[in-house]
């Protein structure tokens, strides 16, 4: 996906948070916002994608606020809520779909998302969205295909319900390759957040997206690993809006599984599908 000027406004709250984070004063976040502002007009209409041009932004907003890591309490806070509930839940997860839409709700911990609000009680959310269930329910051709999986996360928090889908496939035989981040970069799940949850001991190969502080796929900065791990697979399964952005600049692909709550509508306008629809979505 191509940056617009929605993803500016979008993006430049995000570097506002960012400042609010680190207690930024209000000179510094002037100076970054105006840099930021400054990049993202450089690069629009570039044949960069938007998570590419997001990831600069980013690196160049971190940058001047001098701190690499600027959610790194929220982050912590995420996968202490969602282990909260995990813990209450997982025994009623009996079936690949629910342990799916456990994944695709833990995909609403997102901080970073202009008019997207994250709540402060996950449990009743949770209890809640599991209710309504999936709106795009791809769940049945999805398992048929998912004899080798890659699997790209997102954001933590929702991090912790990928492992037990991860731990389900693992279980009915599949041979898995998740990837992380490969530093910190917004609320992104990082190599630090896989091995506390222990992905290393679930999957056949954990490894990052490459590139450093890089949100999404760039596929020219992805490890030898992964790369072979994609050309190998029969299915990507894509967790969040980024990597989906990535992904669908692509072509010649495997079938790609695209779960993630669709929180602006940008990515509406290119699904086709509304605002606030949790998706297991398969393309091929």
């Amino acid at each position: 996906m191509k940056l617009t000027d929605t993803c500016i406004d979008c993006l430049l709250s995000r570097v506002i948070l960012e400042c609010e984070l680190v207690a930024a004063d209000r000179d510094l976040t002037e100076k970054t916002v105006s840099s930021c502002r400054r990049m993202l007009e450089s690069l629009k209409g570039t044949a960069l994608f938007h998570p590419q041009i997001a990831s600069a932004v980013h690196r160049n907003a971190c940058a001047m606020i001098g701190n690499s890591d600027p959610f790194k309490d929220l982050k912590k806070q995420g996968n202490n809520q969602a282990m909260d509930v995990c813990r209450k839940i997982r025994g009623g997860l009996v079936s690949f779909p629910d342990i799916v839409l456990a994944s695709v709700i833990g995909n609403t911990f997102d901080y970073a998302v202009k008019d997207h609000d994250v709540t402060n009680d996950f449990s009743r959310f949770f209890a809640d969205e599991f209710r309504k269930g999936l709106d795009v329910d791809d769940t049945d051709r999805i398992l048929e295909r998912s004899s080798r999986v890659v699997y790209l996360t997102d954001n933590c928090g929702e991090i912790v319900f990928d492992r037990l889908l991860v731990g389900f496939l693992k279980a009915h035989g599949s041979h898995i390759t998740v990837a992380v981040r490969d530093a910190p970069i917004l609320n992104d799940a990082t190599m630090e957040d896989a091995l506390a949850l222990g992905f290393d001991r679930v999957a056949d190969c954990l490894t990052t997206t490459g590139g450093g502080a890089e949100i999404g796929l760039d596929m020219e900065k992805m490890p030898a690993d992964l790369a072979k791990a994609i050309d190998e697979c029969t299915i990507i399964i894509s967790k969040g809006m980024a990597n989906y952005e990535s992904l669908s600049e692509y072509e010649n692909l495997p079938p790609v599984a695209y779960l993630m709550c669709i929180k602006c509508e940008m990515i509406a306008e290119d699904s086709g599908i509304k605002r606030g629809s949790k998706i297991a979505l398969l393309r091929e």
